[in-house]
C-alpha cells in the first residue's frame, strides 16, 4: 500500500465530506443549529476546493467540509493532502471519506489523494509530513497503486536535472522498470548506434559528453498484437549549433518528457498485463555544443533511407524519433504511439495545459479522445493538413526537417513523423508540455503526465484482458 494511505481509521481520523455547492443547503438543514451556524459562520460556500473545519464538543477537529464540483473527479481532493492539518504530532492526522461512495469515485479520490500527496525529494528532505487516508471502501487499490506510480515515474524523471538524467541515466531506469516486470531491455549506445543504423539519433546526440543511445523495451506473449510506443528522449536541448536563448533554454530538462511518458505508461500496460507484445523505443540523446556537432544545412540519411537536410539545430526532436519510428513501423504493429515534447507551435495553438494529438487512423484518434473525455485528461486534436507537406521539401534531399516561415509548426513537425509510418498503420502522435507552469490541487509546478491515462484507457479498451 502506497504510504499516503491507511488501512483502517484510528480513533481519532476525522471524517472528510463532499459538498456539491446546490446540495450545501440541503447539508445545513440537517445539520444540528449550531454546526449550520458555524458553517455559514466560517463563510464557507461548497466553492470547489475548499474547506470548513468542524470542530467536536471537546475542541477537537472532528470532521471537514469538502467543495466539490458537480462530480467527483481526480481532483477533487486532491488539493487536501498539503492544506489539511497534520495533526498535534506531525505525521499522525488521518482522515477518511464519508461512506456512501461508488467502487468508481473511492477509486478515483483516492488516487487524486495520493496524487496530491506528491513531492519531489531528491534533492531536499520534505519541510513536513503529509496527512494520510484511509483507504476508502470500495476503491480499487491495485488500480490506484498502478496509476500513482507510472504518474509518480513521470514526474520523478521530467523533475530531475540532465546532470542526473542523462542518456545513461534514462536507460537506467529502463532497465530498472524492466527487472521490475520480466521485460526485456537493450540499449544501443554512441557509435555502436551507426553500425546498426540509427544515424540520426547518433547525428544529434554525438557532440554530448554523455554518449546517445536507443533504449529497447519489449514485454508480452509475441503471439499478442504488437503495440510499439515511442518516446523523444532530449535528456536536454542546449538548441545545438542553433542555439537557445537563456529563457528558453531553462526548462529544458524536461525536454524528455515524451520518453518519461512511454515508461510510465509501459508501466500501465505490464502492471494491468494487457495482452499485448509491448515494445518502447527511446531514442536518448543530449543535444550539445562542440566542435563535431551537426550543423545548419548538413544532410543526413535516416534509418528509413531517406535523406534529410537540416533546416535547424533546435529542430532535433523530429530527428531522433524519425529513427525510433522507422524501426517501430518496421514490424508491422497494430499501432503506433509517440509522445514528445515536440514543438512550441502546438503551446502557441493550445497553451501548456493541452496536448496536441495527431493521427493517420481516424478510429484511433477517436478511441484516444473518448478515453481522454472519460478520464478528464485532456487532448485536442489537430489536422496532419497534407496541404503543408511542401514545405518539408528540401533543394538537394528528401526533406528538410525545420520549414521556414514558423505558421503550423506543430503539423509541419507531425508531417515529418508520418513520412517514416508506413500507409495503413495505424499512428498517433502526441505533442506535449509534460510540465505544469503553475501549481494546481494535485499537480504541482513541474514535471507532469498529461494524456497517460487516456492512452492507457484506450489501449486497455482495445485490447481487453480475456
Amino acid at each position: 500500500m502506497l504510504s499516503c494511505f491507511l488501512a483502517e481509521k484510528a480513533a481519532d481520523t476525522v471524517t472528510l465530506i463532499p459538498v456539491r455547492k446546490d446540495g450545501l443547503d440541503a447539508w445545513l438543514a440537517a445539520a444540528p443549529a449550531e454546526t449550520a451556524a458555524w458553517v455559514r459562520g466560517v463563510g464557507f460556500t461548497a466553492e470547489p476546493g475548499a474547506t470548513a473545519l468542524l470542530p467536536a464538543a471537546d475542541g477537537r477537529l472532528d470532521r471537514v467540509l469538502v467543495g466539490v464540483g458537480e462530480t467527483l473527479d481526480l481532483w477533487s481532493i486532491a488539493g487536501l493532502p498539503t492544506t489539511l492539518p497534520t495533526g498535534a504530532k506531525e505525521g499522525e492526522a488521518s482522515y477518511a471519506l464519508e461512506d456512501g461512495l461508488t467502487p468508481d469515485e473511492a477509486t478515483v479520490l483516492a488516487t487524486g489523494w495520493a496524487l496530491g500527496s506528491y513531492r519531489f525529494t531528491r534533492y531536499r528532505k520534505p519541510k513536513k509530513v503529509l496527512p494520510r487516508l484511509v483507504l476508502p471502501a470500495g476503491a480499487d487499490a491495485q488500480a490506484v497503486d498502478s496509476m500513482v506510480r507510472a504518474v509518480t515515474l513521470v514526474r520523478d524523471l521530467i523533475n530531475t536535472p540532465a546532470e542526473d538524467m542523462g542518456p545513461s541515466d534514462l536507460a537506467a531506469a529502463a532497465r530498472e522498470l524492466g527487472a521490475e516486470f520480466g521485460a526485456d531491455v537493450s540499449v544501443i549506445a554512441g557509435d555502436d548506434l551507426l553500425a546498426a543504423n540509427y544515424p540520426t539519433v547518433h547525428a544529434v546526440g554525438r557532440a554530448a559528453a554523455k554518449a546517445p543511445c536507443l533504449i529497447d523495451l519489449t514485454w508480452g506473449d509475441a503471439g499478442h498484437p504488437l503495440v510499439c510506443l515511442v518516446g523523444k528522449g532530449v535528456c536536454f536541448d542546449s538548441g545545438g549549433l542553433d542555439i537557445k536563448a537563456a529563457g528558453g533554454m531553462l526548462l529544458m530538462k524536461k525536454d524528455m518528457g515524451g520518453a518519461a511518458h512511454v515508461l510510465g505508461l509501459a508501466r500501465l500496460v505490464m502492471a494491468a498485463q494487457l495482452p499485448v507484445r509491448l515494445r518502447v523505443l527511446v531514442p536518448a540523446v543530449e543535444n550539445a555544443i562542440s566542435g563535431n556537432a551537426f550543423r545548419p544545412m548538413d544532410i543526413i540519411t535516416t534509418r528509413k533511407g531517406l535523406t534529410v537536410e537540416i533546416g535547424n539545430t533546435d529542430a532535433e526532436g523530429r530527428l531522433i524519433l524519425c529513427d525510433a519510428l522507422a524501426e517501430a513501423d518496421s514490424a508491422k504493429p497494430a499501432l503506433i504511439l509517440d509522445f514528445a515534447t515536440l514543438t512550441g507551435a502546438a503551446r502557441i495553438a493550445l497553451g501548456t495545459e493541452l496536448p496536441a494529438l495527431f493521427a493517420n487512423d481516424d478510429q484511433l484518434a477517436d478511441d484516444i479522445l473518448a478515453a481522454a473525455k472519460e478520464t478528464g485528461d485532456p487532448l485536442w486534436r489537430l489536422p496532419l493538413w497534407q496541404g503543408y507537406a511542401k514545405q518539408l521539401d528540401s533543394k538537394i534531399a528528401d526533406l528538410n526537417n525545420a520549414p521556414g516561415g514558423g505558421y503550423g509548426g506543430a503539423i509541419t513537425a507531425a508531417l515529418y513523423l508520418e513520412r517514416f509510418i508506413t500507409k495503413g498503420t495505424p499512428w498517433a502522435h502526441i505533442d506535449l508540455m509534460a510540465w505544469n507552469a503553475s501549481a494546481k490541487p494535485g499537480r504541482p509546478e513541474g514535471g507532469e503526465a498529461m494524456g497517460l491515462r487516456a492512452a492507457f484507457a484506450m489501449l486497455s479498451r482495445r485490447f481487453p484482458k480475456g
